[in-house]
C-alpha cells in the first residue's frame, strides 16, 4: 500500500534539523504552523486570539512558531534582537506556562534564527513554513496520525473563537483535502494605510471574482495565513515552497493539481494591513507602495480578459476530442492575442501528447487543468494587458465583472476620494466573494 507521507519524508522533507523547544505531542488532531521574523509586537495578540477557541480544539491543537531570519549580514541587528527576545518569550511560555494568559496554548518553539541555524541567504517565509510543517508532519505521523490537518498562520494575523473548531470540523466531516479560509484585513493605522489595504484587497478579490466568473479550476485566494490542507494533500503537493514570496500561490496551485481546494466560509482570519519589508512583494510591499504615492494603485485587469478567458476554457471542455487546429482556430476566433498567446505556451505541440497519454475526455480535461495552471493563466491575463487590454480604473472593471456575475451594481460616484465608501464597496465584494 502507497504511503505518500512517508515517501515525502523520505525524499522531499527538510534535512537539516534546528532546536526545538516543545512539550507533549500526544493526542493532536492539528497542527498550526507561524513563521515569525522580528514579531514581538504582533506575535502576543495572534496568540492570544488562537488561546481564545475552546479549550477542547486547544487540546487538539499544535501551535509550532519558527523563529527564523537569514544570517546576520543580510539583517538588521534589531532584527535578531527582536528575534531573540521573541525566542525567550516563547520558551518561557512551554517550560513555565503557569499563570500566564497563554498556558492554554500547546505550544512548540523551533529556532531558526540564532547563530548557526538560520535560514538560507535566499530563503523566507517559504522556507520557514516548510520547516514546521515538515517536522509536525513528521510528529503527527510518528504519533500514528495519517489523518491530521496541517494549517499555516502569519505572526500578524487574527482569528476568530471558532477557527480551531471550523477547521476540525471542515476535515473531521468526509474526505477532505485542502482548503482556503476566508479571510478580511483589518483596518488598522492612519486612512492612507486603510485605503491602501482597501484598494489592494479590492484587486486580490477582483482578480478571484474574474476566474470564477471564468470558471477557473485555480479561482481561490492565495495569501499564506488561509492555508489548510490534510498530511496526504501536503505531501502529494510536494510540501511548501522555499520561496521568500508566493510560495502560497504555488503551494495552493499543486494542491488544486492533486485534489480538491474548498473554500472554509463559516470562520475568518484578519491579517494586518501595515506596510512591510519582509517579503519582495504581496500585501506588505503593496501597502508600503500606496502609501509611498508614486504609483496608480487604484488599477486592476481589464474585465474582459476574463471573458476571453472564460470563452476559451469553455471551448476546450466543450471539445476534447477536437485536434489541436481546431481548437488553435477556436482561438483565434475568440481573440487573436489569446491565439498568439497559445503559440508562445506551445499549445499545438502540447495538446496532442495530453491527448495520446489519457484514456478518456474526463482524464484529458484534468491534465489540461494541470498544463493550463493557474500561472499559465495568470501569464495570460499580464499577456492580454500588455498586448491591447489596458488595465482599467478599479471600480469601472469592477462594476463591470460584478455586473457579469449575475447583475449586481455598485454606485461608482466619487469612490476614489471616500474611503468610507470604497470600505462599503469592499464589504459588498467580500459578500459576493
Amino acid at each position: 500500500m502507497k504511503d505518500p507521507v512517508a515517501k515525502y519524508l523520505r525524499n522531499r522533507a527538510e534535512r537539516r534539523g534546528r532546536p526545538v523547544t516543545v512539550g507533549e505531542v500526544e493526542g493532536l488532531a492539528q497542527v498550526v504552523v507561524i513563521p515569525i521574523l522580528a514579531e514581538s509586537a504582533e506575535l502576543e495578540a495572534t496568540l492570544a486570539s488562537l488561546a481564545a477557541n475552546t479549550l477542547r480544539d486547544l487540546q487538539r491543537t499544535l501551535i509550532v512558531c519558527v523563529v527564523n531570519n537569514r544570517s546576520p549580514g543580510l539583517v538588521d541587528e534589531d532584527v535578531l534582537a527582536d528575534n531573540r527576545a521573541t525566542l525567550e518569550f516563547l520558551k518561557g511560555l512551554i517550560q513555565r506556562p503557569d499563570g500566564h494568559s497563554l498556558s492554554n496554548l500547546r505550544l512548540v518553539c523551533m529556532d531558526a534564527s540564532s547563530p548557526g541555524c538560520e535560514l538560507g541567504d535566499k530563503e523566507g517565509v517559504g522556507t520557514a513554513r516548510k520547516l514546521g510543517l515538515d517536522w509536525a508532519l513528521a510528529v503527527l505521523r510518528r504519533a500514528g496520525n495519517t489523518e491530521g490537518v496541517m494549517v499555516c498562520l502569519d505572526a500578524d494575523t487574527r482569528v476568530e473563537s471558532n477557527y480551531l473548531a471550523v477547521i476540525g470540523k471542515h476535515f473531521g466531516g468526509g474526505p477532505g483535502w485542502g482548503a482556503v479560509i476566508d479571510f478580511a484585513h483589518r483596518f488598522d493605522g492612519p486612512e492612507t494605510q486603510q485605503a491602501a489595504i482597501v484598494a489592494y484587497e479590492l484587486f486580490l478579490r477582483y482578480h478571484v471574482l474574474g476566474l470564477r466568473y471564468a470558471r477557473s479550476p485555480y479561482a481561490f485566494h492565495t495569501i499564506g495565513s488561509t492555508i489548510a490542507c490534510t498530511m496526504e494533500a501536503y505531501a502529494a503537493a510536494g510540501g511548501m515552497k522555499r520561496r521568500q514570496a508566493g510560495e502560497d500561490f504555488y503551494f495552493l496551485q499543486d494542491l488544486a493539481k492533486t485534489g480538491q481546494v474548498a473554500r472554509i466560509a463559516e470562520t475568518t482570519v484578519h491579517p494586518s494591513s501595515r506596510a512591510s519589508w519582509r517579503v519582495p512583494f504581496g500585501t506588505g510591499k503593496r501597502v508600503e507602495r500606496f502609501m509611498q504615492g508614486n504609483h496608480e494603485e487604484y488599477r486592476v485587469y481589464h474585465p474582459d480578459s476574463y471573458d476571453i478567458l472564460r470563452a476559451w476554457l469553455e471551448t476546450v471542455r466543450s471539445h476534447p476530442e477536437a485536434d489541436a487546429e481546431y481548437l488553435f482556430s477556436e482561438a483565434r476566433g475568440i481573440a487573436a492575442e489569446l491565439g498568439n498567446f497559445l503559440r508562445k505556451q506551445k499549445f499545438e505541440t502540447i495538446w496532442p501528447k495530453l491527448q495520446a497519454n489519457t484514456r478518456d475526455s474526463e482524464m484529458l480535461l484534468r491534465q489540461f487543468d494541470r498544463w493550463f495552471d493557474g500561472f499559465t493563466t495568470l501569464k495570460l491575463v499580464h499577456h492580454l494587458r500588455d498586448s491591447g487590454l489596458a488595465e482599467q480604473n478599479t471600480f469601472d472593471a469592477l462594476a463591470a465583472l460584478m455586473w457579469r456575475h449575475g447583475g449586481h451594481t455598485i454606485e461608482k460616484g466619487q469612490l476614489r476620494a471616500d474611503l468610507e465608501a470604497q470600505k462599503s464597496v469592499l464589504a459588498l465584494v467580500r459578500k459576493l466573494d
